[in-house]
């Protein structure tokens, strides 16, 4: 695989990850856009390529940044670790004792699951 296609992947991966993040659907970012929800597919699938004028917006409406979005990986795209990467982006805007509850909140599933 090319490292330009390895790129595009990773790029259309965490567009569509920091979407559903948002909890956007693809015809909701469309119509923000001015798009037709296929193109957000299509973008979301590697078969279109972002322009330099979308990319920032992609980037304002899913609350991520620019450099996250963009960000360059020798090996294949990993869809688990961008979700872990962008849930510690959104768990280092909360306040301390949310964050102190959320974690609360995780321990008790994990003993849950035992």
């Amino acid at each position: 695989m090319t490292n330009e296609v390895t790129k595009g992947s990773a790029l259309a991966m965490r567009l569509r990850i920091a979407r559903e993040q948002a909890g956007l659907s693809q015809g909701q970012v469309a119509k923000i856009l001015n798009l037709h929800r296929p193109t957000i597919s299509e973008i979301e699938a590697g078969r279109r390529k972002v322009t330099a004028e979308e990319l920032p917006r992609f980037a304002d409406i899913y609350g991520v940044s620019l450099s996250w979005l963009v960000e360059e990986q020798d090996e294949e795209p990993n869809p688990h670790e961008a979700k872990i990467e962008l849930a510690a982006r959104e768990l280092s805007k909360l306040k301390p004792e949310d964050l102190d509850r959320l974690l609360d909140l995780l321990k008790s599933l994990a003993q849950q699951e035992e």
